[in-house]
């Protein structure tokens, strides 16, 4: 990517972008190649060339010649067959109204319409389209500001109501997720925000559903793909997540070192007694520690380690 490309994107980023946040807006900003509708353009371009030349043949076999009436009657009934013949891809709808009145839902394939009294308003796409929302700082039910990154999947499987009942159902449906995402975040702490996304896609796909029910769309999906928030909340949740973490290792510890005194209790009456337990930890401590040190252990027999000390624990002379 050229630097000049890469700054222009991080300046028009909705939020503020570092470099790995601009390669991700990239990546997201890329637009595939749209179906082409080249095939039916050619169709009645096609359709419109046949008419007129078949007229212009019947004026020629019949006078003799080709006048200008014979050219304004061919190009008239060429834009009549034209405005009466169409097709429809494999995925589209097409809502046919009747002098202003909906009359019909056509396609896909070869369909016919009234000129002049009929016309095709709109081609709906029936295909799964993903739509990407986001809310920008958004503050959460804690007061903390948060910038949320989703993708919403959807399809439309009404065409009649995605064309009579909303204006503009893509622009619609957008805005609606938006709105639905705004609404779930500050209804949720930082901390369910940032660990329960499972619960927030859920909220936010069952608020669009119930006003995008009207307008014949069907939501698949929402899926929050990033979650941003502020530098120093991050270190607070960091330093708080690890104490959590160190009071659980200590307590598993303490909760083992109880299981193994009552073991090393029970193992301490076939020997004779409490002393025996306690050499027992002992003999355990030392060997953890020389385990992790990887080091020796030299065991000294009683009677020879007893020659060391004489009187009252002082060294004797050698």
């Amino acid at each position: 990517m050229k630097r000049g490309k890469l700054s222009r994107m991080i300046k028009d980023a909705p939020y503020e972008a570092r470099d790995s946040q601009a390669e991700a807006w990239a990546a997201n900003s890329y637009v595939p190649r749209k179906s082409s509708r080249n095939g039916a353009t050619i169709f009645s371009l096609a359709l419109f060339l046949a008419t007129g030349a078949i007229v212009l043949g019947v004026s020629y076999l019949t006078s003799g010649r080709v006048t200008l009436i014979a050219l304004l009657l061919a190009a008239l009934m060429a834009l009549l067959v034209v405005s009466s013949v169409h097709t429809a891809l494999s995925w589209e709808k097409v809502v046919v109204l009747r002098l202003g009145n909906f009359n019909r839902v056509v396609g896909p394939g070869l369909y016919f319409t009234i000129p002049v009294i009929e016309h095709g308003t709109i081609r709906v796409d029936q295909r799964t389209i993903a739509t990407p929302f986001y809310a920008e700082k958004t503050l959460t039910a804690d007061l903390v500001p948060v910038t949320v990154d989703a993708v919403l999947f959807w399809v439309v499987w009404d065409a009649q109501k995605a064309c009579t009942e909303v204006e503009d159902y893509y622009a619609a449906v957008s805005f609606l997720a938006q709105t639905a995402l705004r609404e779930a975040v500050g209804r949720s702490t930082v901390a369910e925000v940032a660990l329960r996304r499972d619960q927030l896609d859920a909220e936010i796909k069952a608020d669009i559903e119930k006003e995008a029910a009207d307008w014949g769309l069907d939501i698949i999906a929402v899926k929050v793909r990033d979650i941003v928030i502020p530098d120093e909340l991050q270190e607070v949740m960091s330093l708080e997540a690890q104490a959590d973490r160190e009071k659980n290792a200590r307590m598993t510890v303490a909760a083992a070192e109880v299981d193994l005194a009552d073991m090393l209790k029970e193992a301490a009456v076939l020997y004779g007694g409490e002393d025996a337990a306690m050499k027992l930890r002992t003999m355990l401590m030392q060997y953890e520690t020389v385990r992790k040190s990887r080091g020796a252990v030299v065991t000294v027999p009683t009677a020879i380690s007893d020659g060391f000390v004489e009187g009252e624990g002082k060294p004797r002379s050698v």
